[in-house]
């Protein structure tokens, strides 16, 4: 017999399993330019969503521009980690180009 805490960790790993093949097999290429993109292009990139990409926004608007990746670290739920998974899809100049593959 298994045990109760194994089964709810097996249960929670099944129903996760078809949302992260379905993220993994949506493949990103190109970039967001965080100085100029909309809200609706930041919301693309990996773990923004719309309430996210707002306070992006807000920040840019508040700054004046981003100088460094970095300082995307000062957005509520941005951490160490998410910076890392979202340094390949974004710029600092030049044109917003990123699309689902």
């Amino acid at each position: 017999m298994t045990h109760p805490h194994r089964r709810r960790w097996l249960r929670a790993l099944v129903l996760a399993l078809p949302l992260a093949l379905a993220t993994a097999s949506a493949a990103l290429s190109g970039v967001v330019n965080v100085n100029t993109a909309s809200t609706e292009e930041l919301a693309m990139l990996p773990g923004v969503g719309a309430a996210r990409a707002r306070a992006i926004v807000e920040l840019r608007q508040q700054r004046g521009g981003f100088k460094r990746v970095e300082e995307l670290l000062e957005v509520k739920g941005i951490g160490d980690a998410s910076l890392a998974k979202l340094r390949p899809y974004i710029a600092l100049e030049g044109k917003t180009t990123l699309q689902s593959d």
